[in-house]
């Protein structure tokens, strides 16, 4: 069994060099890297998102969405919904969850064709948010923010260090800063 682990931790070594894949999205391993590739590249799923996607994802508008270094890219968990109409910005060590929706537009109300204005979803560095969490348009969450299972978050917390959760989402406590000093990238 040692062996086996050492072998293929070899074989991805090599492949991820020899194929350029970038360093923050080293860590989802060989298989599901090709797994991923194989329905974005062959499929066409998430076509033109340059990072991996899980195949049950949708991500649109792609070249709105800018983050540092990711430890779960955006659209990675299953089942999730990311719609960048207008801009989505992503910090450092944001963990997403599973069935995630980030909606950064809102129909008119007078006019359900059209789309309104809004300004961009930020979430800031060491957040996190749980599975089924839908963030609408315009939202701010601050530094170490933690957002509970199937929340639904219509306003800003750029505070920080705090945990929401609900419909509509409220604070329910103020944490610590966040602590950790692990390089995600050297595991």
């Amino acid at each position: 069994m040692r062996i086996k682990r050492k072998i293929y931790f070899f074989c991805e070594q090599i492949f991820f060099s020899f194929f350029h894949v970038k360093q923050e999205f080293q860590f989802i391993g060989l298989r599901k890297y090709i797994q991923y590739w194989i329905f974005q590249k062959i499929f066409g799923i998430n076509r033109y998102v340059p990072w991996p996607v899980h195949h049950s994802s949708i991500v649109t508008s792609a070249n709105n969405i800018s983050f540092k270094k990711e430890i779960n890219p955006i659209g990675y968990s299953p089942c999730s919904y990311i719609q960048a109409s207008n801009k989505i910005i992503i910090g450092t060590n944001v963990i997403i969850g599973p069935g995630v929706s980030i909606i950064s537009d809102n129909h008119n109300i007078f006019d359900f064709t059209k789309y309104t204005l809004n300004s961009p979803i930020i979430i800031n560095d060491n957040s996190w948010l749980g599975a089924n969490v839908t963030i609408l348009a315009g939202v701010e969450l601050g530094k170490h923010t933690i957002v509970a299972a199937g929340a639904v978050v219509t306003k800003s917390f750029k505070e920080g260090n705090c945990i929401i959760g609900g419909v509509p989402a409220k604070k329910i406590k103020d944490i610590d800063n966040y602590k950790s000093k692990v390089n995600y990238y050297d595991i």
